[in-house]
């Protein structure tokens, strides 16, 4: 029997990058999944993905949300419970880093982008799991949030309010997991280092611009010990264990790292990442 046979997985972010990994799997491995995101045509891509591993049609749902709206979440709870009948694991992927509009960076962005961020990678897991919770009770389910190395002890003058929202999803992580065992539901996390994800490109960055960066940090070890930036599917496995009760019953509340060993040496932040880009 596959390992989430029987299972049901909703995963925010999933038309691209770490989420789309994540639902490929998940649907290989059993689980019938809800995929979403705002880009339809991504979407569509997802799907094709995961029907192009023989996965059946009846076992993807796909949603264009907005997740960080009510009608939004709404709908993605709903639907996926009225397709399926239940709710097992719900990852919360979605997120991103915002842009100041004038290009300004760390404490000189516009106090809107603070705004935005913690709406995006913080207020919008909150309010699903709030949805999601009786469905999650009922099936003794799983909640695996995606937060970032970002959320670390180090500071980030380039990204402040991106690893302030994910160092304060990391204590709801915390917070919720002890709240939620009590009714038989894990929470724990999975906190990536830099991933080859469309995330870059989502913040403005052309593609091109991307491949320099990775290119220079998995050049230089102080930046990545381990020689390599990691794929989507590596952070989408850590996620699937976390996800799999028989392999990590006894994880809970915890954020597991998986950054190449970046964060033992943080490296990366005595480069600044536009000067790279300048170079």
């Amino acid at each position: 029997m596959a390992r989430f046979s029987g299972k049901v997985a909703l995963i925010t972010g999933s038309s691209n990058g770490i989420g789309r990994a994540a639902a490929i799997l998940f649907a290989q491995q059993g689980a019938k999944v809800t995929i979403t995101g705002r880009n339809a045509e991504r979407l569509k891509e997802t799907r094709h993905e995961i029907k192009k591993s023989g996965i059946p049609a009846e076992n993807i749902l796909a949603i264009v949300a907005d997740v960080i709206t009510d009608e939004g979440q709404m709908r993605l709870i709903n639907d996926t419970v009225r397709k399926f009948g239940h709710l097992d694991i719900l990852v919360n992927n979605a997120g991103g880093a915002l842009m100041d509009a004038q290009g300004r960076v760390g404490m000189d962005q516009d106090i809107s982008v603070f705004d935005n961020t913690m709406q995006i990678n913080m207020r919008s897991v909150v309010t699903l799991v709030q949805k999601a919770k009786e469905h999650l009770i009922k099936s003794k389910g799983e909640i695996i949030n995606v937060s970032a190395m970002a959320a670390g002890h180090h500071g980030d003058p380039i990204a402040t309010f991106y690893g302030m929202s994910k160092a304060a999803l990391d204590q709801f992580t915390r917070s919720s997991a002890i709240s939620l065992i009590q009714h038989g539901v894990r929470v724990n996390s999975v906190s990536p280092g830099f991933t080859k994800t469309g995330f870059g490109e989502a913040m403005g960055f052309p593609p091109i611009a991307m491949k320099k960066v990775i290119s220079f940090y998995e050049s230089h070890k102080e930046c990545a010990p381990s020689g390599a930036i990691a794929q989507p599917g590596d952070i989408a496995q850590v996620i699937l264990f976390l996800a799999d009760r028989t392999m990590s019953s006894y994880i809970i509340g915890q954020s597991i790292i998986a950054d190449g060993g970046s964060s033992l040496v943080m490296g990366m932040h005595a480069h600044d990442m536009l000067d790279i880009l300048k170079a």
